[in-house]
């Protein structure tokens, strides 16, 4: 948990791959949960032109700045052809929801040395970790 913790700390601008204008589905529930936290983040899908009134980019390659963490809202295939992109980008953390990640892309995370958090619910986890006290 404490490396969840530190990505959700010390992160503050998101990819989110995958993401949907369809509010039942999994890449509009997580593109939603991170913005109510604060989040900056950059909606990747090639299908749409906005999300929610916000820019929606049609890949990695077109973002304005690296994003600190990628997040997959795709299928086990798609997120290992995304992984190989972000080892391109130089993205440092990779985060693969259940669903979305495969033995095979978290061995190219860390065979590239890319900090990767897998099978654990991005939502779950914004709604469970708790702010920490600031140290006085």
């Amino acid at each position: 948990m404490s490396l969840i913790f530190d990505v959700l700390r010390d992160n503050r601008t998101f990819a989110l791959v995958g993401v949907s204008q369809n509010r039942e589905k999994y890449g509009y529930e997580v593109f939603e949960a991170l913005i109510a936290k604060g989040y900056e983040v950059y909606p990747i899908n090639p299908k749409y032109d906005e999300v929610d009134g916000r820019r929606c980019y049609p890949s990695r390659d077109d973002l304005p700045e690296k994003p600190d963490v990628v997040v997959t809202a795709v299928p086990p295939a798609v997120t290992e052809k995304v992984i190989q992109s972000c080892t391109r980008l130089g993205v440092d953390t990779v985060w693969m929801p259940p669903g979305s990640w495969s033995e095979q892309a978290v061995r190219t995370c860390e065979a590239q040395g890319i900090e990767e958090i897998h099978d654990v619910c991005l939502v779950f986890a914004l709604r469970s970790v708790r702010e920490q006290p600031s140290e006085a």
